[in-house]
């Protein structure tokens, strides 16, 4: 393959937060919310220049440590080589270690940022080729299939390769986070997940995972039942005991509420009409805020009004 030659101009990249699981979708199910980190990448003459507002900006890497640089270079590999220089810009919106898919963004911002300013990239590493690319990057494949995608996901693994289909949730569903102060670590609540589980667990969580499919896109009313999960929410409460605490709380009250990925956020899909109710539910000590469903994905935007 020859060396790539890149664009002058820079491009923007906009990723949505993501919520996985949905309560029985055990990696594989996604939702794509509308709160968004903005990725500015251009290739300049040398070196390496990142600059971080936001989320994060005061922990994480502004080096080739950063996961989105190390996306970055991945991709640019797959494209055939590295650029002499990048500078990177981002405003971070995604809270960090919440369950709300702050690294699958960064992934997918790497990944369509380096296809975009590699002129003839789309030819080079497609759709399909992204999509399994960041699911090796990120170890599983339901927040980047929601975060480049959009919507509401499926993902699955077929004979080695990462597939995923995109769905459209119902309209009247409004999506309510409610975020705790303190983080979580991905690793800590996956260490927490048995090696087996019951024959009867896992058969209730692939009943209830077919029923989420439809009740999140057509049939809303039935979106309780079918965020019963089995599987790992209850062997994860350890970690986080607040959580889980809201997680019945809010159930108990009829909310089809679950943990947001690995948590500790908590995910409630609410009935538009009943958000701004639900939103009110959880007390002090979270964050809660009503946000709309993305449509759209990991997407390039005009470089006008990247702060925006």
């Amino acid at each position: 393959m020859a060396h790539p030659a890149f664009r002058a101009a820079a491009v923007r990249v906009r990723t949505p937060a993501t919520s996985a699981n949905l309560g029985p979708g055990f990696d594989a199910l996604g939702l794509a919310l509308g709160l968004y980190d903005d990725v500015v990448v251009r290739v300049s003459d040398s070196g390496l220049h990142l600059d971080i507002a936001g989320e994060g900006a005061d922990s994480v890497p502004r080096d080739e440590r950063n996961l989105l640089v190390r996306t970055l270079r991945t991709a640019f590999d797959a494209l055939g080589g590295q650029p002499r220089g990048l500078e990177i810009v981002c405003a971070n919106r995604i809270p960090h270690g919440r369950g709300l898919g702050s690294s699958s963004a960064a992934i997918c911002a790497g990944l369509v940022a380096a296809r975009a300013v590699t002129t003839g990239g789309e030819g080079k590493l497609d759709d399909t080729a992204l999509l399994e690319l960041a699911a090796e990057i990120e170890g599983h494949p339901d927040n980047v299939a929601a975060c480049l995608l959009g919507g509401f996901t499926l993902a699955w693994g077929e004979s080695g390769a990462v597939r995923a289909i995109r769905m459209d949730p119902a309209q009247t569903v409004v999506p309510v986070v409610f975020v705790p102060a303190t983080p979580l670590a991905t690793e800590t609540a996956r260490g927490l997940l048995p090696q087996h589980v019951p024959h009867v667990d896992a058969a209730a969580n692939a009943g209830r995972a077919a029923l989420l499919i439809e009740a999140l896109t057509r049939r809303p009313e039935l979106l309780l039942p079918a965020t019963e999960d089995r599987l790992h929410q209850d062997y994860r409460a350890p970690a986080m005991p607040e959580s889980m605490d809201l997680v019945g709380r809010l159930r108990a009250d009829g909310v089809p509420a679950v943990i947001s990925g690995a948590g500790p956020t908590v995910l409630a899909l609410a009935e538009d009409g009943e958000a701004d109710k639900v939103a009110r539910l959880a007390g002090d000590g979270w964050t809660a805020n009503r946000l709309a469903l993305d449509t759209a994905g990991t997407c390039v935007l005009p470089l006008a009004g990247a702060g925006q």
